[in-house]
């Protein structure tokens, strides 16, 4: 903001250098015969027309007269001058030009053209700084402390033609970055909780079972059906710490991510044009033939943008692990959803493994080498279910397909 304003200083000096130094340097132009010269003139014409000597003592111009002989070359001279016939004679008329009112003129109209022109920058400049440069200022520190998630005051909309849009699009990534923050922080506390009233129940049939462990090893219990239900009493213990265990496993895994779906309807353009939107001119640009079949238009019912999203992770590991050469989206029905299917070349994935993709955490062994979490199918099984849709991957001739069911309005 201060480097924009000092370039609107340095601005304002040069146009007021430039126009300093063309009032300075400007020189006068010549005029043509005014029409006081001319006046003048044609008054001494009528004066010696009736026979009156010419007379210039009230001329402010014309500063002599003289009779002139055509061809007597006297008109060569760097005087202003002006001839005229009068009864049959010619004169010639010397004069001084009105150069100073014509300088004058010409500078207040150069004037006025360069401080029309300063203005309407100025202006300009102005109208920059206020709808853009401040705009923009106001929010540049915003993404920083975003990422370092420190709490920030909401942005204050506006109409902006500019940034409107920008800003909107701002402070809804500063709600959900600070919901996702306040989820975050809520889902830690009842994992706490949990943890800790699984770990205090798992000591009840510890504890049962290293007395009676003890209690056996001390001989206390010589009689053989006496062992019999202590044994059994042992092994009731061991189940019931062995599912606090599995709860514990169970909590650690699951709802770790909340994704919220807001189901409705929609047509299935709204989810493949944003997809083919995006990925048809930057696949091709990479040597990969994207290709979506032609597809009747439905209405669905879910999320559009989850939707969207889903399809996203799905093109995304068809090109992460195929070989690149083609990825294609296909459609078909069945029990009254729409199935809607993404293949891809080069499939590197053993058979046996296609049961386990969906799992959270899982990868498969031709992700070696490759980025990832091991969450993407996980998450679009996850948001399938909770659209009540399905997901499920197949592999055939050679190819990976990954087919999401859709159910129809």
């Amino acid at each position: 903001m201060k480097s924009y304003n000092r370039l609107i200083v340095l601005i304002v000096l040069l146009i007021a250098a430039v126009i300093i130094a063309a009032n300075i340097f400007m020189k006068p132009e010549a005029a043509e015969t005014s029409r006081v010269q001319n006046v003048e003139i044609s008054r001494i014409c009528s004066q010696i027309e009736a026979g009156d000597p010419p007379d210039i003592s009230g001329c402010e111009y014309v500063t002599s007269v003289e009779e002139y002989i055509p061809g007597s070359g006297r008109l060569n001279t760097d005087r202003n001058y002006a001839v005229r016939e009068v009864g049959g004679r010619f004169y010639r008329f010397d004069y001084e030009q009105d150069t100073r009112a014509q300088s004058c003129r010409t500078k207040r109209i150069m004037n006025i053209a360069l401080l029309t022109v300063a203005a309407l920058l100025m202006i300009v400049l102005l109208y920059i700084r206020q709808r853009i440069i401040r705009p923009f200022h106001k929010l540049s520190d915003m993404p920083y402390e975003l990422s370092k998630g420190n709490p920030i005051a909401p942005v204050k909309e506006n109409k902006n033609r500019f940034f409107g849009r920008f800003i909107w699009g701002m402070d809804m990534l500063r709600e959900v970055l600070e919901d996702d923050k306040r989820k975050e922080i809520e889902l830690r506390k009842e994992k706490h909780t949990l943890l800790l009233s699984l770990s205090h129940d798992i000591k009840t049939p510890l504890a049962a079972i290293k007395l009676y462990g003890a209690a056996l090893s001390k001989g206390l219990y010589s009689d053989i059906e006496k062992q019999k239900e202590i044994a059994g009493k042992i092994c009731k213990n061991a189940d019931d710490a062995e599912r606090f265990v599995s709860d514990i496993v169970k909590s650690s895994d699951e709802n770790f991510l909340r994704l919220e779906v807001n189901n409705t309807e929609f047509y299935l353009s709204d989810v493949i044009e944003p997809v083919r939107e995006q990925y048809y001119g930057q696949l091709s640009l990479c040597g990969t033939d994207f290709s979506i079949d032609k597809y009747s238009n439905c209405i669905l019912c879910g999320d559009p943008d989850r939707c969207v999203e889903v399809l996203q992770n799905l093109i995304g590991n068809a090109l992460k692990y195929g070989d690149g050469r083609s990825v294609n989206i296909s459609f078909s029905d069945e029990d009254g959803c729409r199935l809607v299917t993404v293949r891809n070349s080069g499939n590197s994935l053993p058979e046996d493994e296609i049961v386990h993709i969906f799992e959270c955490f899982r990868r498969g062994s031709n992700s070696s080498g490759k980025n990832g979490s091991g969450l993407g199918l996980y998450i679009c099984r996850c948001l399938m279910t909770d659209m009540n849709g399905d997901i499920f991957a197949e592999i055939k001739d050679g190819d990976m397909l990954v087919t999401a069911v859709f159910r129809k309005a």
